[in-house]
């Protein structure tokens, strides 16, 4: 009987490896079948990412045109959409300056205030962009990012909406009136632009309206070294298109903070950019209305 037992145990013994070496071997050929998934899927993930490097280089070939049409307002057109920003009506600062009427897919503005959201006479099917968020238009990905609109938390003059979309692969944050400071949440949503579009003609000691509702040139400065974007466009300043009245900052006291060699003044109104040609460091471009 011992010797029967001790023989029912041996058997044991070996059927016990048996059953583990099986599933070693099992293991083994599942862990071989999941490597060479993986191996498989990442030649699939080679390839795909292949054609979207390909669909982003292509963007490479393309242009965006800004058009500068005064005070805070463009026409901006590339990848067959038309972004026109910042209507205003003349008066003051832009007494000598058109409205703006061109034709455009889609309108942005960043408060109703006169000088920058102002909308009559503009096509009534035309689709407004006034409000914080985002928002997908004809594969554009943008993002209208709240800010106060003077240096008081807002209570004078309300809310300002700062504009950043990504067109003809070209980043831009268009600030409107911006007077305040950027917070860590508003910075994160900006990001590092490609081109700036910044109000430089406010004051910050001043209470006159529209000084106390943008940006200094002092402000303006910080406010690029702050967001590192590749081209600064100052915009909502004095010029020769200007009543006597208007008590903005001129755009060469703004440039007068900037590096000289960084600037350039334009002889016209129109800036077209190509993402491939795009300045490494922060340079500034001076339009002409």
């Amino acid at each position: 009987m011992a010797m029967q037992f001790s023989v029912l145990v041996l058997l044991g013994l070996v059927f016990s490896s048996q059953n583990q070496f099986t599933k070693s071997l099992i293991n083994n050929n599942m862990r071989r079948r999941q490597i060479l998934r993986l191996a498989q899927g990442g030649i699939i993930s080679a390839f795909t990412g292949g054609i979207i490097a390909d669909a982003a280089n292509s963007q490479t070939n393309a242009t965006l045109k800004l058009e500068w049409l005064g005070h805070m307002s463009f026409l901006v057109s590339g990848d067959g959409v038309r972004f026109l920003t910042h209507p205003f009506r003349p008066a003051g600062c832009t007494a000598k300056l058109p409205a703006p009427k061109a034709a455009s897919d889609y309108i942005l503005i960043s408060s109703r205030l006169l000088d920058e959201g102002y909308l009559e006479n503009l096509a009534k099917d035309t689709r407004v962009l006034s409000e914080p968020g985002s928002y997908n238009i004809k594969g554009l990905n943008i993002q209208g990012i709240a800010m106060d609109h003077d240096r008081i938390g807002g209570r004078r003059f309300g809310r300002n909406v700062a504009w950043r979309w990504k067109q003809s692969g070209i980043f831009v944050l268009h600030l409107g009136g911006a007077a305040a400071p950027i917070t860590q949440s508003q910075r994160i949503l900006m990001g590092r632009p490609d081109v700036l579009i910044l109000p430089i003609g406010g004051n910050a000691q001043s209470s006159e309206p529209t000084q106390a509702k943008a940006y200094s040139p002092e402000e303006a400065k910080a406010i690029v070294q702050e967001l590192n974007p590749r081209i600064v466009i100052p915009v909502y300043y004095r010029s020769d298109k200007s009543s006597q009245s208007c008590q903005l900052a001129s755009v060469d006291e703004f440039l007068a903070l900037m590096p000289k060699d960084s600037i350039q003044k334009l002889d016209g109104s129109v800036l077209e950019l190509s993402p491939k040609n795009l300045p490494q460091t922060t340079v500034v471009r001076v339009l002409k209305a």
